[in-house]
Formats: C-alpha cells, sequence, structure tokens
C-alpha cells in the first residue's frame, strides 16, 4: 500500500523544508529569524547565490527555496529553471524587489510557484509557504492580472497534443478555474470533488502540458489558445 502523502501546517509532525537564497546576508538572517519562529518550519541552508542555490537544492531536496532574483554567479532565474528540471517536487517562492513584467514572466515561465516583493514581510511569506507545502500556486491580484493580459498578447502555435493527451472536459473545466486563480480547495468545492481529486486532475493535466506549475498551464494554454482570455470573464 502507498505510504500518505505527508501533512503539513502548524502543529503537524512534517516540517515544510526551506532553503532561502540570497545573496544579502542580513535579508537572510532576517527571514531566518521570522521563519523559525514558526514550528512547523524548518530552515535547512542558505544560498548565497544562484549557483550554490541549485547545488544545495540537488543535495538536500528542500520543499520549497526561497529565491531572490538579482544573484551572482547564476541569477535566480536561471537557478529557478534548473532547479525545477532536477528537482521538480521543490516549489520556487520569489522573494524580489522586481515588479515588471520581464522579470515577473520570465521567473513564471521558469516555474516558479509564488511571487512576492521584498516589500512585505511577515504574514504574507508564512501564509505563502503553508498555501505552496499543499500544491497551491500564490500569486497577488496584480501579479496576476499581469500573467493573464501578458500571455493572452502573444497567442503562438498550439500546443500539439498526442491522440492520447487531448485534454478531458474536466481537465478543460478546471484548467478555466485555474486561469480565474482559483485555489484547489474553491476549485473542488466548486466541482463537488475532493482536494485529492482536482490534484490528480492537475497532476495529468501537466503532463499533457509538458509543464510543472498552475501558472505554467496558464501561460501555456492562453498562448497555444486552449483557453482565451475572454473566457475568463
Amino acid at each position: 500500500m502507498a505510504s500518505a502523502p505527508p501533512v503539513f501546517g502548524p502543529n503537524k509532525a512534517t516540517k515544510i523544508r526551506l532553503l532561502i537564497a540570497d545573496d544579502h546576508p542580513l535579508l537572510r538572517l532576517a527571514l531566518r529569524n521570522v521563519l523559525e519562529q514558526h514550528d512547523d518550519f524548518e530552515v535547512i541552508a542558505e544560498a548565497s547565490d544562484g549557483q550554490e542555490a541549485i547545488n544545495l537544492t540537488k543535495e538536500l531536496n528542500p520543499d520549497i527555496v526561497i529565491m531572490d532574483i538579482s544573484m551572482p554567479e547564476v541569477s535566480g532565474l536561471e537557478a529557478t529553471r534548473q532547479i525545477k528540471s532536477d528537482c521538480p517536487k521543490t516549489s520556487v517562492l520569489v522573494l524580489t524587489v522586481h515588479t515588471d513584467n520581464e522579470h515577473i514572466l520570465g521567473i513564471l515561465e521558469a516555474g516558479a510557484s509564488a511571487y512576492l516583493t521584498k516589500r512585505v514581510f511577515g504574514d504574507e511569506i508564512i501564509h505563502t509557504i503553508r498555501a505552496l507545502a499543499v500544491g497551491e500556486t500564490v500569486l497577488s491580484p496584480t501579479v496576476w492580472a499581469q500573467v493573464l493580459k501578458y500571455a493572452s498578447r502573444r497567442i503562438s502555435r498550439p500546443v500539439q497534443l498526442n491522440t492520447s493527451d487531448k485534454l478531458t472536459m474536466k481537465e478543460l473545466e478546471i484548467l478555466n478555474l485555474l486561469a480565474k486563480g482559483i485555489s484547489n480547495k474553491d476549485i473542488a468545492t466548486e466541482l463537488g470533488v475532493s482536494i485529492r481529486t482536482i490534484k490528480s486532475h492537475l497532476a495529468d493535466l501537466f503532463l499533457k502540458l509538458h509543464v510543472s506549475s498552475r501558472t505554467e498551464a496558464v501561460i501555456v494554454s492562453l498562448r497555444s489558445g486552449i483557453i482565451r482570455q475572454e473566457d475568463l470573464s
């Protein structure tokens, strides 16, 4: 019998294992101090550049990497791309000063699952980490609007799916709900199924679209015409 998936959250035995990647030691220290106030978090390592973040992630397999974008040696964007390729189950939470489209969309397409600015500190970071640990994507409404606007204006060739990989009606329904920024829990409630069922559908959907996150799935689907901006109002 397969073992049950880990259960994260306050007062749970399974801790969320975190790696902090930022080239500023004072910020790493401040962030560690905030995170270690919570019993369900464990900071297992720190990285001061992108290459170190890649190496430590491959070695330690954290649940979440908290990643800055502007770092020496290897940028946070390239580090994220490499981490998601080598360790697809590790989530990347971007914590940066950048708020422009180029940085936001570049690192989300690289596979990041959350994007926060360094002006946010404390409760929102805690909430985001816990949401990522249960498979959610966390983007502010402003960032999500930028993602949808960007993707829908850059339509490319449709994704070529094999006959066996065609999206089912249920997967298309879930994909449209993802594009509206609805959480897994709320999707499950709307469709009258369990969160486990939604996660199973998402796993199949990601496989067919060759992506590893909700955000990537939406970007690819908008760019390829699988879903349309006008259907999301």
